[in-house]
């Protein structure tokens, strides 16, 4: 017979044996799963979190996240018709502001969605559970879209009511219920919190997603062409999400994941990849510095197509920046990238008033002035929030509470504005 303190050993690992089986019968593949870089429990999975990817794809898909949405935050730094970069009155540094914000980091949103469309198929058709993601997703990316929003709504309608931004807020007090609906729920346009369409649309392709994954994979090249000319037009709605780009972009990543892609096999022309980016970025650039505000036809045109296009060139990119000290530090951000994300726009929008009260003319001097100030104060909100009320982050961010992936190796791895609708 079994001494005592024998059996119960061996009862406990039996628990435990059979506890690990029923966890991974439950989650399938997604027992490998890496959520922010932490293999865990299937849970739920934000907007681009990696799931059954190597090593050096998940940290670049970090660092690539945090460099975009970083990116993302000078498409939105306001200006007005005073300080429009079309007038050429700073010179080389209204060219450098069209360059970053018109061209270059135009490329943002639509390589978000790709990193998107991949991670959700990365475990294959036969593994997607539609009803379970649409419940986790609304967790993950629907929720923040309508708590983050709403917010900024609730703010402007105390600011206006005490005649804080006037001529910088728009007026929901006098909003009729449709305007109110698109505010809030963007509808038939931008929500408040301008940044947040992404999330609207990603929402949007993710209840899409069963129907682009069959159709990818019966008429791959057709649906990905149709796609592709709907977000080459210029200013064409599709009514069903705001930016067609991120219809196209999250079904590449479909695309991508189904097939298999190796997404390092063209790694080694990394160098040649960011140096036509940037080559192609400074002339679509001169062209809108040229041309700007109103854009003919084939310069939308060609904006539309390199903003898609060039989400290549940063992926490129992030070959030879994960094996810098840079980026691996970049890509331990985690949940930060989210954060800055969100809460970007209406603390920009609060400088830009600040800023009109100053009466300040110098526009080179809010520029940098607005970026020194904000990645600071969101890198320290960001850790205040999640080190003291941890749930409340959890609900704003979606989840999004893990440390990030250990980086692969270096070897391996008026006083009226213009609003920046992208």
């Amino acid at each position: 017979m079994l001494r005592s303190g024998t059996a119960d050993h061996f009862l406990l690992q039996c628990h435990i044996f059979f506890r690990e089986s029923a966890l991974t019968s439950a989650c399938g593949l997604e027992s490998a799963l890496i959520e922010n870089g932490r293999k865990g429990r299937c849970g739920p999975k934000g907007v681009t979190d990696n799931v059954n990817v190597d090593a050096n794809v998940s940290s670049r898909i970090n660092l690539m996240r945090i460099v975009l949405i970083s990116g993302i935050v000078f498409v939105h730094i306001p200006f007005d018709a005073a300080s429009s970069p079309y007038d050429g009155t700073y010179g080389a540094f209204d060219w450098i502001r069209v360059f970053l914000t018109e061209a270059l980091f135009r490329v943002g949103v639509p390589c978000l969605s790709a990193i998107s469309g991949y991670l959700l198929f990365r475990s294959g058709r036969e593994n997607f559970n539609y009803q379970k993601t649409v419940r986790t997703k609304m967790q993950t990316v629907f929720l923040p879209f309508l708590l983050w929003n709403c917010s900024f709504i609730a703010v402007i309608i105390l600011a206006t009511s005490v005649g804080v931004g006037d001529g910088y807020l728009p007026n929901l007090w006098h909003a009729s219920p449709r305007e109110l609906m698109t505010a809030a729920l963007a509808a038939e346009g931008f929500p408040a919190n301008i940044p947040l369409y992404f999330l609207r649309d990603l929402f949007v392709c993710i209840l899409l997603s069963p129907l682009l994954a069959w159709l990818l994979s019966r008429a791959p090249l057709l649906t990905l062409s149709a796609l592709f000319v709907l977000a080459l037009v210029p200013g064409l709605s599709l009514y069903i999400v705001i930016k067609a780009s991120i219809l196209f972009s999250f079904s590449l990543g479909i695309f991508i994941a189904l097939e298999e892609i190796d997404l390092k096999a063209l790694d080694r022309f990394a160098l040649t990849g960011v140096a036509l980016l940037l080559a192609t970025c400074a002339l679509l650039a001169t062209a809108i510095y040229g041309a700007g505000p109103s854009l003919p036809g084939w310069v939308q045109f060609f904006r539309n197509a390199l903003a898609i296009v060039g989400a290549l060139g940063f992926w490129l990119l992030s070959a030879p920046l994960i094996k810098t000290q840079l980026g691996q530090r970049l890509a331990k951000t985690g949940s930060l990238s989210f954060w800055i994300f969100c809460a970007h726009y209406p603390l920009l929008i609060f400088l830009w008033i600040l800023w009109g009260k100053a009466d300040v003319s110098f526009y080179p001097l809010f520029f940098v002035l607005s970026l020194a100030l904000l990645f600071p104060f969101l890198a320290f909100s960001n850790g205040l929030c999640r080190d003291n009320f941890p749930r409340l982050y959890a609900v704003l961010t979606g989840g999004r509470t893990k440390q990030s992936a250990k980086p692969a190796s270096q070897r391996d791895a008026s006083p009226k504005f213009i609003s920046q609708q992208r």
